[in-house]
């Protein structure tokens, strides 16, 4: 098949988050999904995963795809080779300001449990006294000590509160330390502080950029308020049927949920498959 020229591509470059957009259960693609980007790869467009999962999180996954491109992935704190299996970029977080950040929290709504995700491609997440892993099939360390978490380099801290859910507890933590830190929900019983100005709009902005697509040429796919700023930097953002009601307050269109192909639904208008009627618009 002969590829369409970018400048009648509906998208040059087509963004997608992983845990609850494009992973089904299990950490699983659906053969649909697989087929919907395949298609739309054939006729030129370029696919980037962008994710809150730091790169050891997500090998495993962009494995089984048998993906080689680039991955934004920490939450756009890293882009990552896939085919060299290297860092291009990495941001890390300063571990006596992530301290003196959940100092601050602590002061206003009492404990919280800590976990941090360490930079680099063969890094461990940490996860501190009190803190609940609910994906257990990813692999984590336990630390008697809070003061272990700061061991060695991390890019971001995970939070959790005993009483409070995660749009209070974002709510919260933003309103005290959200001068200091970026702090983002990037999905159920995830509450995360980044360096500040990291977002998974400055990471797919940089990957967009060394594969040579802009904004103006990218649709992005999510469900969760982290994924608000790739919707922002994009063309088009789509969100899932299971998104949050933030997401879905800011995005240009709605889908089927992740479990029901949703990015697959908008893929296969966007990029018909051969034999079918040519693209539609968005």
């Amino acid at each position: 098949m002969t590829s369409a020229p970018l400048s009648v591509l509906p998208f040059a470059l087509i963004a997608t988050d992983l845990d609850g957009t494009l992973l089904r259960a299990g950490d699983t693609v659906s053969a649909r999904s697989c087929a919907a980007l395949a298609t739309a790869r054939a006729a030129g467009a370029q696919h980037i995963i962008v994710t809150g999962r730091p790169v050891p999180q997500v090998r495993h996954v962009l494995d089984d795809l048998g993906y080689t491109g680039l991955a934004v992935c920490g939450q756009g704190a890293q882009v990552y080779d896939t085919a060299r299996a290297r860092l291009l970029h990495s941001i890390s977080l300063d571990r006596d300001l992530a301290d003196v950040a959940l100092g601050k929290i602590e002061a206003e709504i009492g404990e919280v449990y800590a976990a941090v995700n360490q930079e680099g491609v063969d890094a461990e997440m940490l996860i501190g006294p009190g803190y609940r892993m609910w994906h257990p099939h990813l692999p984590t360390v336990r630390v008697r000590r809070r003061a272990d978490l700061w061991a060695a380099p991390i890019n971001k801290v995970l939070l959790q509160h005993p009483e409070l859910d995660d749009d209070e507890l974002t709510r919260v933590a933003r309103s005290v330390v959200g001068d200091l830190v970026n702090v983002t929900m990037a999905g159920e019983h995830t509450v995360e502080l980044q360096p500040p100005g990291v977002s998974k709009a400055s990471g797919l902005a940089l990957a967009a950029d060394v594969l040579g697509v802009g904004a103006s040429s990218t649709v992005a796919f999510g469900d969760m308020p982290n994924d608000i700023p790739m919707f922002a930097w994009a063309a088009h953002g789509v969100a899932m049927a299971n998104a949050h009601r933030e997401l879905v307050a800011v995005a240009d269109e709605l889908t089927l949920s992740n479990e029901e192909d949703g990015i697959a639904v908008v893929l296969e208008r966007l990029f018909p498959p051969p034999g079918t009627s040519g693209p539609a618009g968005v």
